[in-house]
């Protein structure tokens, strides 16, 4: 099955208060799997960008000043997501945000039945624990070093990792292939040789170890197993 995972970054957390993304990332998965194709655009949201908002993802009104506008690039986009199911999280908030701009520019809005909640999946697996992007990275081990502040492509690629994690782990996406004595694993692990397995080695008793055992049960003095039987 297909799925985007996304992030977003914006001016603030209020879509309705007059609130713009100023960026997008989209990686696509399919089964479970990173196929390598991504989506990732800035956009001038046409205001300013509040310093408690950069000071997050480190984007200046200066450095969005030339870029483009969501409406400029809302075809790109709608054409990498299609009808795929949307992986995010705090999935509402982004979702918030997207069908903002897309109603903004006399687009339809995207369906919330295709949100896959993260945040919800692993407070339903976790309950009590930490449960943002940093602590679910640190919780499977995904190296999160090179995050230094938000930016939603890096952001996408770390969520594809724990959406992983969160729904079974990395196994989904393994499809073993017998062919000729070899296995082809699905993702990079590399051909593993099946080996014919040894005939059956002989482990009948000799019959000087039986006898052998045999005297050594008559030495024993009142054994468990006289005791049990005795009751039937």
């Amino acid at each position: 099955m297909r799925e985007i995972v996304f992030d977003t970054e914006t001016t603030g957390l209020n879509p309705g208060g007059g609130d713009r993304m100023v960026e997008i990332g989209c990686v696509e998965i399919y089964n479970r799997v990173e196929t390598g194709r991504h989506f990732h655009a800035y956009f001038n949201p046409d205001r300013d960008m509040p310093f408690e908002a950069e000071m997050v993802h480190g984007l200046s009104t200066i450095f969005l000043s030339d870029k483009p506008r969501f409406s400029e690039k809302v075809e790109e986009l709608l054409d990498f997501i299609e009808d795929s199911p949307l992986v995010a999280h705090n999935a509402g908030f982004d979702f918030g945000f997207l069908n903002l701009e897309l109603e903004k520019c006399g687009r339809p809005a995207v369906s919330m039945r295709r949100m896959v909640d993260t945040l919800t999946l692993a407070r339903t697996r976790h309950p009590g624990a930490k449960h943002s992007l940093d602590a679910l990275c640190m919780r499977f081990g995904i190296d999160r070093s090179h995050r230094v502040k938000h930016g939603a492509l890096l952001d996408a690629q770390l969520l594809a990792q724990v959406y992983v994690e969160l729904t079974g782990g990395r196994q989904i996406g393994l499809g073993l292939v017998a062919e000729a004595g070899i296995v082809t694993v699905g993702e990079s692990a590399g051909p593993v040789t099946i080996r014919e397995p040894r005939p059956p080695r002989p482990h009948s008793a000799l019959a000087e170890e039986l006898e052998r055992h045999r005297a050594f049960i008559a030495k024993l003095v009142n054994p468990l197993w006289e005791r049990f039987a005795s009751i039937h």
